[in-house]
């Protein structure tokens, strides 16, 4: 079948858009949790956890119970200590997120006595809140108009106006928020924003969409919606390899803490040795994980005490084995010295 020809675009009719978007959300709407509460600190906590993580994760697995009932508010998380918030976010990866969230809250804390402000560049003025952020903080907490431009609603406009401009170029950037805030329902913004996010995770998802069942297909342009949204070429993806040791001893082994300023700030790992060092000793265990643009091989070597590379350097420590699945790894890290240990403890 072929899709639907429009008859007009969105803002040839933005009140009619409006109407059929919201009376389709209506009827389909997702229950998330985050849509049951009008907390911008809950709603806030959401939108962090879901910048970079899939619906079904934060839902599936309970990160954002989990999180809400340790931290339940901005006074429980600013005072929280790196470990204990770590750990609390463990599984969701990219932890500076987590530790943006604790710079907000503290903000609030000091610059609003504890209660998030209804203004949308006070919101912006917050650790670690951008334009996309304040405007859900905006719209789904205090109903306020404010527009929203994430990947779902990106491709919706694209797919809508047929533009096949690179969206993450500045010139279309810029024409995609100006057409979200022309379009933004004022007197229904939560719903509507909900509805437009929806629409892309939906009918309008990436690929090849429903367009037929679409509620505003009679809107959409586009003759060949699953070649849009167009996106500047992806910078190439590195393959880098990184020789970790293992070394233990009676009842410990060493590991790590990661230094500041990096991804892995406050985390442990297994650790890392230059090449020539320990490229000798035998391989315990390989790992291929993804960081940014790299592709990265991890080799785990067997590494003996009294070997020259077994000595302690700043930030590694010895770990008792019953502390160290306590304690927040990387999961490549995890996943390896749960592997070495297990074929270790076999071999004794």
């Amino acid at each position: 079948m072929l899709k639907p020809v429009a008859r007009q675009v969105p803002t040839d009719d933005p009140a009619g858009f409006r109407v059929a978007l919201r009376e389709w959300f209506g009827r389909n709407g997702k229950d998330y949790p985050w849509r049951r509460t009008s907390d911008p600190y809950a709603v806030l906590v959401s939108e962090v956890m879901l910048q970079q993580t899939q619906i079904a994760t934060v839902l599936g697995r309970g990160f954002y119970t989990r999180f809400l009932e340790r931290f339940p508010d901005v006074a429980t998380l600013a005072p929280a200590e790196d470990d204990i918030l770590l750990k609390t976010w463990e599984g969701l990866g990219y932890y500076r997120r987590a530790r943006m969230l604790r710079e907000s809250a503290r903000a609030v804390l000091e610059r609003h006595g504890g209660s998030f402000p209804a203004d949308l560049d006070a919101l912006l003025a917050l650790p670690g809140i951008g334009r996309y952020t304040a405007g859900a903080v905006m719209s789904f907490a205090f109903d306020r108009p404010a527009p929203i431009v994430d990947g779902n609603v990106a491709r919706v406009l694209a797919r809508l106006f047929d533009r096949a401009d690179p969206i993450d170029t500045t010139p279309m950037q810029k024409w995609l928020w100006e057409t979200a805030a022309t379009l933004l329902d004022r007197e229904h913004p939560r719903v509507f924003n909900s509805a437009l996010m929806e629409l892309g995770q939906t009918h309008c998802r990436p690929g090849v969409p429903d367009c037929l069942s679409c509620p505003v297909a009679t809107c959409c342009s586009t003759r060949e919606p699953a070649a849009l949204p167009v996106k500047a070429k992806k910078q190439a993806i590195e393959e880098i390899d990184e020789h970790a040791a293992f070394i233990r001893r009676e009842g410990a082994v060493l590991l790590s803490r990661q230094g500041r300023g990096g991804r892995r700030e406050g985390m442990w790992r297994l650790p890392v040795r230059e090449k020539g060092e320990i490229a000798a000793l035998p391989v315990l265990h390989r790992r291929k994980y993804g960081i940014t643009r790299y592709r990265v091989t991890l080799y785990v070597h067997d590494c003996p005490e009294g070997h020259p590379a077994s000595g302690t350097s700043e930030g590694e420590e010895w770990i008792a084995l019953d502390r160290w699945a306590d304690l927040v790894i990387p999961p490549a890290d995890r996943a390896a010295l749960i592997a070495v240990l297990g074929e270790t403890e076999e071999i004794a």
